[in-house]
């Protein structure tokens, strides 16, 4: 009998945990003694950032739009260091498409859930939060100023394949040289690029932001976040 009591115990004891696994699921996590939101919109910086901004159209790895406008916005020393990038592409006639920067916490939960998982090496885990979430992470590439085109790389953006890889072998000599010349530009600005995207790059200070689920039709109303 009291071995029967303990069974069903038990059972409930990890029924109320993974309940509250779940709940907690429904927010972002909470972090202590975290700066201020201070998002800039990237355009307004320089409007000849070129955007790309795939999740704002049905063009993307979910298969619908998730974003309700094209904008892009980082915290405001990773967008000045972006825009410092930019400039030094100017001199040689290019410049920087941007595919996504701040992500609100909750597209990052929708990513999750609709990738399959010997795909999530790809994506971030909403438990843990996206550096995207913290307005320091940048998708991007090159783009050719005279044509409007991006130049050649060995991927396209969100492709989840080994040519994503910033070390990939493959491809042609100016697709690697493309992709060098980006990860040069940014590391050197203060970003450090992922392990298995070329696309995407962490700034230095992510660590010193929260994980955000704030709207893009909410940034700047009232200030700093």
């Amino acid at each position: 009998m009291m071995l029967a009591l303990r069974s069903r115990f038990t059972i409930v004891l990890i029924s109320l945990i993974l309940s509250v696994g779940a709940f907690a699921q429904s927010g972002p996590p909470k972090e202590l003694n975290k700066r201020d939101a201070n998002l800039i919109e990237l355009t307004k910086l320089s409007r000849s950032i070129k955007l790309d901004i795939r999740y704002a159209t049905p063009d993307n790895f979910v298969g619908r739009q998730v974003y309700p406008e094209a904008r892009a916005f980082l915290q405001r020393p990773a967008a000045e260091a972006l825009v410092r990038v930019h400039k030094l592409l100017k001199k040689e006639g290019l410049g920087l498409v941007i595919f996504d920067g701040y992500r609100p916490w909750a597209i990052t939960k929708l990513f999750w859930e609709v990738t399959p998982e010997d795909k999530r090496i790809f994506v971030a885990d909403p438990a843990k939060g996206s550096r995207h979430n913290r307005g320091c992470a940048v998708d991007l590439s090159i783009y050719d100023r005279k044509t409007g085109k991006p130049v050649p790389m060995p991927s396209d953006f969100d492709e989840f394949s080994e040519r994503a890889s910033p070390d990939y072998k493959g491809g042609t000599d100016e697709e690697r040289a493309n992709r060098d010349k980006l990860r040069r530009l940014m590391e050197a600005a203060g970003f450090t690029v992922n392990a298995n995207e070329w696309w995407h790059f962490d700034h230095k200070d992510w660590q010193n932001y929260a994980i955000y689920n704030i709207a893009f039709s909410d940034i700047g109303k009232h200030g700093k976040h």
